[in-house]
C-alpha cells in the first residue's frame, strides 16, 4: 500500500492528499471492473434483480450477526448470501417457474426476515444505515486486499469458462446438449455474485447496488457490436463512472454509491441515444 500512497501523493491532486480517499480510489478501481464483468452475465441471463435479492439476504445475515454479537457481521452476510445462491440454484433446477418469479420469492422472504430480526425487541434500525446507504470512505487496506483476491478469482474464472457461462445464460438447453454442466456453472456464477454483492454492500449501499450490477452491461449492450466489445464497454463504463462518482461525492459531500449509480444512468442514456442514432 505504501507504493500506492506514494503514487497518489505524487499526483498532487487535492482529494488524493487524504489517506481515506486514497483507499477509496483503489477500492473503486478494483471493485467497478468486478461489477462490470458480472453485469454482463446478469443482463445476458435475465437476472437483473438477482443482485438485489442477494443484497437483501446479505442484510438478513448482517442482522443475524449483530443479534449474535459478531465482531464482523459482514461475514454472516457473505455466508447467508452464498447459502441463498445455492438454494436459488437448487429451486430453479427443480421447477418450471421463471427466474424472476423465484428471485421475487427469495427476495421478499429475505428482506422481511432481515427487518423482522433487526427490529425484534424494539431494536433501533439506524445502526444498519451504513449497509443501506454505503460508505466507501471507510474501506480498509485489508478489505481492499480481499477485493483484489476476488477480482483475480473472477478474472481466472472468465479466462477458463467465459464461453460456457455465456452459452449457459443464453441457451441452457443447447449448452447441456454440448456437454456443458449447466447446473454447476449457474451455481458458480450465483456464488460469485453473492460474494461480490455482500462484500461491496457496506461501501456501495444496498439501496443502489443493483444498479451497479445492471447498468454497465445494459449500457454496453446498446452500442457493442460483438461479445468482446460488450464486455469491454461494460468494464470501462463501470470504471469511469466509479471514478466520476467518487470525485463527485468528495466535492459535493454526497453518497459515493448514489453518485456512481447516477453516472451509470447517464452512461445508459448516452449509449441509448447513440444506439438510436446508429439505427
Amino acid at each position: 500500500m505504501s507504493v500506492w500512497y506514494a503514487i497518489c501523493s505524487a499526483t498532487r491532486l487535492d482529494f488524493l492528499s487524504l489517506t481515506f480517499m486514497q483507499n477509496a480510489l483503489l477500492a473503486v478501481i478494483i471493485m467497478t471492473p468486478l461489477f462490470g464483468i458480472l453485469s454482463t452475465m446478469v443482463v445476458t441471463g435475465r437476472m437483473s434483480f438477482f443482485s438485489d435479492a442477494l443484497g437483501h439476504s446479505g442484510f438478513t445475515g448482517i442482522a443475524i450477526g449483530v443479534l449474535c454479537g459478531a465482531a464482523f457481521p459482514i461475514w454472516w452476510a457473505v455466508g447467508l448470501a452464498v447459502l441463498f445462491a445455492f438454494l436459488f440454484s437448487f429451486v430453479r433446477s427443480k421447477t418450471n417457474q421463471s427466474a424472476d418469479t423465484i428471485i421475487g420469492v427469495f427476495s421478499s422472504t429475505a428482506v422481511a426476515l432481515g427487518i423482522f430480526i433487526a427490529t425484534m425487541g424494539g431494536g433501533s434500525f439506524t445502526k444498519f444505515n451504513k449497509y443501506l446507504i454505503g460508505d466507501i470512505l471507510s474501506v480498509t487496506p485489508g478489505e481492499i486486499g480481499l477485493l483484489a483476491l476476488v477480482l483475480l478469482a473472477v478474472i481466472v474464472l472468465w479466462c477458463f469458462a467465459a464461453n460456457k457461462l455465456v452459452l449457459t445464460a443464453v441457451h441452457p438447453q443447447l449448452a447441456s446438449s454440448r456437454g456443458v454442466a449447466t447446473a454447476r456453472y449457474e451455481t458458480l456464477f450465483t456464488v460469485c455474485i453473492a460474494v461480490v454483492v455482500t462484500l461491496a454492500m457496506s461501501w456501495v449501499g444496498l439501496m443502489v447496488i443493483n444498479s451497479l450490477m445492471v447498468l454497465p452491461a445494459a449500457s454496453s449492450r446498446n452500442v457493442a457490436r460483438n461479445l468482446r466489445e460488450y464486455h469491454l464497454f461494460s468494464i470501462l463504463g463501470a470504471l469511469v463512472c466509479g471514478l466520476g462518482g467518487l470525485v463527485t461525492s468528495y466535492y459535493l459531500g454526497c453518497s459515493t454509491g448514489a453518485a456512481i449509480a447516477l453516472y451509470l444512468a447517464v452512461f445508459f442514456t448516452v449509449t441509448f441515444l447513440l444506439r438510436k442514432k446508429r439505427a
